[in-house]
């Protein structure tokens, strides 16, 4: 043939810059595009070698990357098909006219994995090459070989060339901005992150020994993938030890999995891969990037949402799939219906393994629980079908450390658990030992309690109520054990409006400033032998406060303090001791004003009740407003009083830290004088 020059046929002469700084997320793709399409050439001989079309010797079937620092050239070499001049000027010149797609067509019950779809892969050379050249030999018979040249716009040179061997050689003279592709080191970083499980054995440079103290390069080719990867083997020909291998291939220095998933399925689509849950080191640790996606070996992103559900995250491995629609440049996944069913798919998979699991070693299933206990949580909370699947395997802990089934768990508490309006209450601590006494409590009356400390216990408990019928989940610090587990109606706290107002303001004058934090005081007829004072913390109020630090649009919770409860025992002889005494020293103070505040109450009530059908008179209205002026003062002498009495009552202030010390507020400047009183009244 002589020296042809012509036009690319492309619509647009911009098709270079396109190309070259939109079409590719990244220029680094472009070694995965030309090793790619090496590979395919690779294949297509053998492919046509096995169906008897190419009846030559296959021979050596690697693909070579050569890094040539000197002439400033990378060059990407098979021993392929090969290419003749109007190959070239058919797949080349005419931009997006898919070899692959035609041979696909041709040998689709049969081919070989043959990766490329659009016919743009060879395009991406010119993201970092200011020259290309291909230098092509057929394998057909009497084929000549064929040079075609480009210096990145739409004109071309093709003329004959000096080759004897088949295959093609993809020349790239690396551009000055990007001479970091000229590196071996560099080159090898890509091949790895691209190319480590492709099919064909691709090579580049050489194999080091170490000699001497130091390495020394040898004769031997360094071959830089792994042609049959774990994954697109038969579950049944893999050991246990193989998977973990396989593992620390993919994610080096890391522990060993605690469980693996292969997956291999062929209709209504094709899709193989490993899924690995790994030990989570942090409590809740969602981390995107740590499944990656391939396409017939050739790795494609490790941005796999859509593909794999959210929950799944958390898990490691490879996915390989031809029918998960990619982008034109297969950088990044489209959205289709497909992509849909592969995720329900796995979902599925998923949560049978973990059920099969669970059913065939009950033992290790438990033995591993609290680490893949985030996972499952995570799974059910955001996954409706994956959540019906894993109630029944997911599984709660008490403070023995026995686990349950949740199915089994109700079956444990609801004999002793059931309130008085037919509700099973299920007791938890997010803390054992520092809600330890509050577990006692429990314990004591025949409760059993369990450990839900994980991040996301507090959403995982709300959603447990909405899945079981009849339940309540309250964290045993919340109220008095009697109150969480209601069997009757309370018992009336026999107390006179004065003892009650008298001991409200002497208990809460008492009670410390904690940061963020506020209190309340009630009254409770416990047991005698039950504590004077205990803390009790809002169930909803902490609940909420929870799910805010992990849920965005929920930040108003987090900003309320903490609210507590000082529940007073008035049946505690401490405190029958405290009332009594606080009667007999400042009842008479405080008596005049409390009538004085009842008789303004009534007062003012009687002003609204005569106005209620119609607006109140003027000086109706200013006499409410002084009687309840009168009133505040009434309440600021009452607490001032009860206050200074207080003071003087080290028990009272005793009783309060105790409380917070068993709840862990007391700190600071207030234990200090905790333990200094202590000493004193010792």
């Amino acid at each position: 043939m002589s020296t042809q020059k012509g036009t690319i046929g492309v619509t647009t002469e911009n098709i270079f810059p396109v190309i070259k700084k939109f079409l590719y997320s990244d220029h680094e793709i472009f070694l995965r595009e030309l090793v790619s399409n090496a590979i395919d050439a690779t294949q297509k001989l053998k492919t046509l070698s096995s169906f008897g079309d190419f009846k030559g010797e296959v021979g050596d079937t690697s693909v070579r990357v050569t890094v040539d620092k000197e002439a400033g050239t990378l060059t990407v070499s098979d021993h392929g098909i090969g290419m003749t001049a109007d190959d070239i000027e058919k797949y080349i010149n005419q931009i997006a006219f898919s070899g692959a797609e035609e041979f696909l067509a041709k040998y689709k019950d049969t081919a070989n994995s043959i990766i490329g779809h659009f016919g743009l892969g060879f395009y991406s050379a010119f993201m970092v090459a200011k020259k290309v050249e291909i230098r092509s030999l057929s394998y057909k018979e009497g084929a000549e070989a064929v040079k075609w040249e480009c210096d990145g716009s739409p004109e071309y040179t093709m003329e004959p060339a000096d080759k004897s061997d088949r295959g093609t050689d993809i020349v790239l003279y690396i551009d000055d901005d990007c001479k970091e592709f000229l590196e071996q080191s560099k080159i090898d970083e890509l091949l790895k992150k691209y190319c480590r499980f492709l099919p064909v054995p691709v090579v580049s440079g050489k194999e080091q020994e170490w000699k001497d103290g130091k390495w020394v390069v040898t004769d031997k080719d360094r071959v830089v993938n792994i042609t049959e990867p774990a994954w697109m083997k038969k579950p049944a020909d893999l050991t246990d030890e193989d998977y973990r291998n396989f593992y620390h291939e993919l994610y080096p220095g890391q522990d060993d999995p605690l469980f693996w998933i292969h997956l291999n399925v062929d209709y209504p689509f094709t899709l193989t891969g490993i899924l690995f849950f790994p030990k989570i080191k942090n409590n809740f640790e969602v981390t995107k990037n740590r499944i990656q996606l391939y396409c017939n070996q050739v790795y494609v992103t490790d941005s796999v949402e859509g593909v794999v559900p959210e929950f799944m995250m958390l898990l490691q491995g490879v996915i390989d799939s031809p029918d998960i629609p990619l982008n034109v440049s297969r950088s990044y996944l489209q959205s289709d219906s497909a992509v849909k069913k592969i995720a329900s798919y796995i979902t599925k998979k998923v949560s049978a393994r973990l059920e099969d699991i669970f059913k065939s070693d009950r033992a290790d299933f438990e033995h591993k629980w609290d680490d893949i206990k985030i996972f499952i949580e995570y799974g059910m909370l955001t996954d409706e079908k994956f959540c019906d699947a894993a109630m029944k395997f997911a599984m709660v802990k008490d403070t023995e450390g026995k686990y349950f089934t949740l199915e089994e768990y109700r079956k444990l508490i609801e004999a002793d658990q059931t309130d008085k309006d037919g509700n099973v209450v299920y007791l938890y601590t997010t803390d054992p030992t520092a809600q330890y006494n509050y577990i006692k409590d429990a314990t004591d009356k025949g409760y059993n309690v369990l450990v839900m400390d994980g991040q996301l216990d507090s959403h995982f408990v709300a959603m447990l109520e909405s899945k079981i019928d009849k339940s309540r989940f309250v964290r045993v610090d919340s109220d008095i054990i009697s109150n969480l587990i209601r069997k009757a109606d309370k018992p009336d706290v026999n107390l006179s409006a004065s003892e009650r107002e008298i001991l409200t303001s002497i208990f809460r004058s008492q009670i410390p400033a904690v940061e963020k934090s506020e209190f309340l005081v009630s009254f409770e007829a416990l047991g005698e032998s039950d504590a004077p004072l205990l803390l009790t913390q809002n169930e909803y109020m902490r609940r909420m406060k929870e799910m805010a630090s992990l849920q965005p649009g929920m930040n108003f919770y987090g900003e309320l303090p903490d609210s507590y409860t000082m529940v007073v025992n008035t049946n505690n002889p401490l405190i029958s001791k405290i009332k009594d005494n606080a009667d007999e020293a400042i009842a008479g103070k405080i008596n005049p004003l409390l009538e004085s505040i009842n008789a303004n109450n009534d007062k003012i009530n009687s002003l609204r009740e005569s106005s209620k059908d119609k607006a109140m008179p003027e000086d109706d209205s200013k006499e409410i407003d002084n009687l309840e002026n009168a009133n505040g003062k009434s309440r600021e002498d009452m607490a001032a009083i009860a206050s200074d009495y207080a003071k003087t009552q080290p028990v009272v202030r005793q009783l309060i830290d105790l409380a917070l010390l068993g709840s862990g507020l007391l700190k600071g400047k207030a234990l200090s004088a905790f333990i200094k009183r202590s000493v004193e009244l010792l």
